[in-house]
């Protein structure tokens, strides 16, 4: 559990069943996510007497593994370490001991960068290891709804919409909060601006030291907020090395590197041989609404009137949450974006592992037309059977049919179900 808005409420996160499911039968186990989305809060439920806490955020711990790690994991029988992504010399030390002591439930460690990405870790610890997701607070969480739309939807089931959805500026304002736990305490607009601005200073500060040898780490920050103005947007690394004086092979590094630091998120293509004109270019977005916004200095009275503005937050808000839902789901998902050379798109198209498909399509207003879904009938008309269901999801509060498998939906619909 997690302190949330108040010190008095206290928040269930949907992957700790699935982090103690994983220590009973796992060797190591690693929960990634961003920093303060609550990944110490909840690796401490799982230490104790018999498994100590270590934090590599610790100066004398940081110390002491890069010394010596393969001493440092030899004192430990069990233990949970957090941020390991600051001593990966770490994972090779682990990987001997749980290769000597096949015990479940040895190492709990957690992560501010994606590992996954490093070949160090997917090798060493591959067969070894259950990988599991901690991104900031998702609405169902917030709300304590059972956040299972992704696997209702593929089982068939009909939407249902909440009677008290949030909709014009309350959901604005939902919005541009985001999901963090301290930035959520902050009540105040400018209090939670200012935590936000903090929050990714520290980080383009310390945690890409971590990571990367980078030249120019100066230039990070101008980057984020060349990125957050192309949120929702086509992936364009010449276009934001050209704003900073950088080659756009420098540009995908550094996209790269803000990409393991789950700070923004790309949704690669969807691909099919059967649709010859299908754009091959991923898709910009930001892993927090309410970071995003800070960083392009959106307000809520602004955005209120503005909706082709507030519809770029909107979009990565929606992505944001679908990750999050497809981080606990019994179903294992990807996303992916759908666009064509026409302009045709689908925000984002939902796969599971038999191929079957939901497609979403994110709007910020409150009307929706025909037109709205020409994307999604497309995508639908391509992958035929497959297809379980379309959607627009959009600022109001009672589902309406558009056609077979087609409805527009209330965003709630990501909450409420």
């Amino acid at each position: 559990m997690v302190n949330s808005t108040s010190s008095h409420h206290l928040i269930d996160r949907k992957a700790r069943p699935l982090v103690e499911t994983a220590l009973s039968d796992t060797r190591v186990v690693l929960v990634v996510g961003p920093r303060q989305a609550g990944k110490t809060t909840l690796a401490r439920q799982f230490a104790g007497l018999d498994r100590p806490y270590v934090t590599l955020d610790d100066a004398g711990a940081l110390s002491a593994a890069r010394a010596d790690p393969v001493g440092f994991v030899r004192g430990l029988d069990r233990a949970v370490i957090d941020e390991v992504q600051r001593v990966p010399e770490l994972i090779l030390a682990i990987k001997e001991s749980v290769d000597r002591n096949v015990e479940p439930g040895r190492f709990l460690l957690t992560g501010s960068a994606n590992l996954s990405t490093m070949p160090m870790v997917a090798d060493s610890l591959a067969g070894r290891m259950a990988t599991i997701s901690l991104l900031p607070f998702a609405q169902s969480e917030i709300r304590s709804t059972p956040g299972r739309l992704l696997d209702r939807m593929f089982a068939g089931e009909e939407l249902v919409a909440a009677e008290n959805s949030p909709l014009g500026g309350e959901l604005v304002a939902l919005v541009l909060r985001g999901g963090y736990p301290e930035a959520l305490r902050r009540t105040a607009a400018s209090r939670r601006i200012a935590w936000l601005e903090d929050y990714v200073a520290q980080i383009l500060d310390r945690d890409v030291r971590d990571i990367a040898n980078i030249d120019q780490l100066d230039r990070l920050p101008r980057l984020l907020q060349v990125l957050a103005e192309h949120a929702g947007q086509l992936v364009n690394n010449t276009s934001f090395g050209a704003a900073l004086g950088l080659s756009s092979v420098t540009a995908q590094k550094y996209v790269a590197i803000l990409d393991r630091l789950f700070l923004i998120r790309t949704l690669a293509p969807w691909s099919s041989n059967r649709l010859s004109r299908l754009i091959k270019t991923p898709k910009l977005h930001f892993l927090d609404s309410g970071l995003l916004a800070a960083l392009r200095e959106d307000e809520e009275q602004a955005l209120r009137q503005d909706r082709s503005r507030l519809g770029a937050v909107l979009e990565s808000f929606v992505v944001s949450e679908l990750l999050k839902l497809a981080s606990w789901s019994e179903r294992r998902v990807s996303l992916s974006h759908y666009r064509t050379k026409d302009q045709d798109e689908v925000d984002v198209v939902i796969e599971d592992r038999r191929g079957r498909i939901v497609g979403i399509e994110v709007k910020a207003s409150a009307t929706v037309r025909p037109q709205d879904f020409r994307g999604l009938r497309q995508l639908q008309e391509a992958v035929g059977d497959r297809f379980v269901r379309g959607l627009v999801l959009h600022d109001h509060d009672r589902v309406t049919p558009f056609g077979e498998k087609l409805q527009a939906a209330p965003l709630s619909v990501l909450w409420t179900m």
